[in-house]
């Protein structure tokens, strides 16, 4: 190892060391569809709880029904932890007025925080009549929520050009939001450069980094493909001949994204979310790395 890279290395050991106490994680789960699935997720709600995120969230497919078990694990949550509890909620499934109820229903069981999305369009249902902005605007007329967006630092698929999807998220912001929370992503430079922008385009809220730790790189091709998130050339490399591994993906990519958060806190990012995919073990892992431990 060169001098340059040992020095390199104390910096960056050096800075967490710092940065221990100085920053706020929050996790994303999603409504299990059966019995082991829940078992799963609560084993891993119980654990991750212990690092006193600032707070969790559930996400829910366009449908009513998915809604009603979001709601209830956001309640469930509440209860059994104490945690800040926030469902994600969209708008292309629902009139202005069943959202207005459902809000209110949120605001009423104490739920304050709520991720609020535009939501996936059904195939050739053409344009949709609210957008992001305009459910935030809608939230904050019923009361005042403490609301998270999304945000893409690699742009949005469906937007017409990067320039279009920063307005966009402006507009979220300028409607009343309290922060962005981007779509994961593997290229540090990208999101810092997004940073970048946002912060001269007058987005003066915290962009807060969503970070997918990777077990299963065939799975992440996919979802890449879908979301328009650019996979690096050496990530293919590194989980390459790992088909039949599982516990060797694992530690690959913990250690991928424990280099990525290491450098993010380095430029000065405080605020990380995990989209655990319901699994507790990659997520705390990598915010030990960060000082973020269980009270005691």
């Amino acid at each position: 190892m060169s001098f340059f890279h040992a020095n390199q290395r104390d910096a960056l050991n050096q800075s967490l060391a710092e940065v221990q106490g100085h920053i706020n994680v929050s996790f994303e789960f999603f409504p299990p569809r059966t019995s082991e699935m829940e078992q799963t997720l609560w084993n891993s709600i119980d654990r991750l709880s212990s690092l006193r995120p600032k707070f969790v969230s559930v996400t829910y497919g366009a449908n009513s029904g998915e809604r009603d078990r979001t709601h209830s694990i956001i309640k469930d949550i509440k209860e059994r932890t104490g945690l800040v509890a926030a469902p994600h909620l969209t708008c292309i499934d629902a009139t202005r007025d069943e959202l207005k109820s459902i809000a209110q229903d949120y605001w009423d069981n104490g739920i304050r925080h709520i991720v609020a999305l535009r939501g996936d369009l059904p195939p050739g249902s053409g344009k949709p009549d609210m957008y992001a902005a305009d459910l935030v605007a809608l939230l904050k007329d019923v009361a005042d929520f403490d609301i998270s967006v999304a945000a893409y630092p690699e742009v949005h698929p469906e937007a017409k050009s990067a320039q279009a999807d920063l307005i966009n998220l402006k507009r979220k912001i300028d409607a009343g939001a309290n922060r962005a929370i981007t779509q994961f992503f593997f290229d540090v430079e990208n999101y810092l450069r997004f940073r970048d922008r946002c912060a001269a385009a007058g987005i003066d809220v915290e962009i807060v980094p969503g970070i997918l730790p990777v077990s299963n790189y065939k799975q992440l091709q996919k979802f890449a493909t879908m979301t328009n998130v650019r996979v690096p050339q050496w990530m293919a490399t590194m989980f390459d001949g790992l088909d039949d591994d599982p516990e060797t993906r694992k530690l690959v990519g913990a250690s991928i994204a424990m280099d990525m958060v290491k450098i993010l806190s380095r430029e000065g990012v405080k605020d990380f979310h995990f989209y655990t995919l319901n699994r507790a073990e990659m997520s705390y892992a990598i915010c030990h790395t960060l000082g973020v431990r269980p009270a005691g």
